[in-house]
C-alpha cells in the first residue's frame, strides 16, 4: 500500500497508536497503521508514553456508518444466498476493524509499563496485519457491489477493552487468548463453506486471516506467560481467574485444539472453563 502524508506521521509509537485509534475514517486508520508500523520497524519512532503523548481514548473513532447496535438488537439474518454472504463478510470486516483498534490500544495504553522492545515489535506487527485484514474484507465487499457500513453492526467488542484497560494481563487474557483464539475455532469451517459454494476469493481472505491469527494468539500466550512469570504466578490459574472476571459469555466447544496448541494455548487454559462459564 502506498504511504502518503508522511508529514502527518506521529512523533512516537504511542502518539501513533493514539492517532490510529482515534481516526474516524477507516481509510485514514489503515493508512496510519501502515505508516506507523513502517516507521517503527525502521526505528524512526521513539516509544513515547501516555504521560507525554496523552492518554488513549475511551472509545475509538468510527465512521458515521454502520449503525452500531447492542448485540441483542442485531437483526437476525440467514447466512445463505448473496445477502447472507454479504452479511457475513460485513460482520467479519467489522470484527477486523475493532481488532485494529484493540491492538493499537494494547500498544499505546500500557506503554508506561516496563516491557521489552520485542513486545512492541510483536503487537505492531499484529496491528499492521489487522489493518491488512480489514482492507482485504473491505475490498471483497466492494467487488460484491457493497461497502462497509451498509448494514448495522454490533457494538459489543469494545466492551472488552473498557473492562481490561487497567490491567495488561487481563487484556491479553481476553483479547488474544479468548476472542482471537475463538477465530481459530470458527474460521476453518467458514473457509470450507466458502469453497463449497465456489467463493474462492473470500476463502483466500479467510486463509490469510486464519494464518495470521495463529501468530496473534501465540503472541498473546507468550506475553501473558511473561507477565505471569514476572509476578511469580502460574499462568493457567491466572487465566481462569481473568476470564471468569472479565469475559461476558462462555467458552464454547468445539475447540481447534491443534491450532490452539500450536499457538501455545494448551488445553489446560481453556477446557476447564468451558463447563463452568455460561
Amino acid at each position: 500500500m502506498p504511504i502518503s502524508g508522511e508529514s502527518a506521521l506521529p512523533t512516537s509509537l504511542v502518539a501513533g497508536a493514539k492517532a490510529i485509534v482515534t481516526a474516524p475514517d477507516t481509510a485514514e486508520k489503515v493508512r496510519l497503521a501502515y505508516a506507523v508500523s513502517r516507521a517503527w520497524f525502521q526505528r524512526d519512532l521513539a516509544l513515547g508514553s501516555p504521560s507525554q503523548d496523552g492518554p488513549m481514548p475511551a472509545r475509538p473513532g468510527r465512521p458515521e456508518r454502520p449503525l452500531l447496535l447492542a448485540p441483542r438488537d442485531m437483526p437476525k439474518r440467514k447466512l445463505t444466498g448473496k445477502a447472507g454472504r454479504l452479511a457475513l463478510i460485513h460482520s467479519l470486516a467489522h470484527i477486523e476493524l475493532n481488532a485494529v483498534d484493540l491492538t493499537w490500544d494494547l500498544v499505546g495504553r500500557f506503554a508506561h509499563i516496563r516491557l521489552p522492545r520485542s513486545y512492541y515489535d510483536d503487537w505492531v506487527r499484529v496491528g499492521l496485519e489487522e489493518a491488512k485484514h480489514f482492507s482485504m474484507l473491505e475490498d471483497r465487499l466492494s467487488k460484491l457491489d457493497a461497502h462497509y457500513g451498509d448494514v448495522p453492526a454490533h457494538d459489543g467488542l469494545w466492551q472488552a477493552a473498557q473492562d481490561t484497560g487497567h490491567d495488561l494481563a487481563a487484556r491479553l487474557a481476553i483479547i488474544p487468548l479468548v476472542l482471537e483464539a475463538r477465530g481459530l475455532d470458527i474460521t476453518p469451517p467458514m473457509i470450507e463453506k466458502a469453497r463449497k459454494i465456489g467463493d474462492e476469493d473470500t476463502a483466500r481472505c479467510l486463509d490469510v486471516i486464519y494464518r495470521d491469527e495463529k501468530h496473534h494468539v501465540a503472541f498473546g500466550a507468550k506475553w501473558f506467560r511473561f507477565l505471569c512469570d514476572r509476578q511469580g504466578i502460574r499462568p493457567e490459574p491466572a487465566f481462569h481467574e481473568y476470564v471468569r472476571k472479565h469475559f461476558r459469555g462462555s467458552l464454547k466447544p468445539p475447540f481447534n485444539d491443534r491450532a490452539r496448541s500450536q499457538a501455545g494455548l494448551t488445553p489446560g487454559f481453556y477446557k476447564p472453563l468451558a463447563p463452568l462459564i455460561g
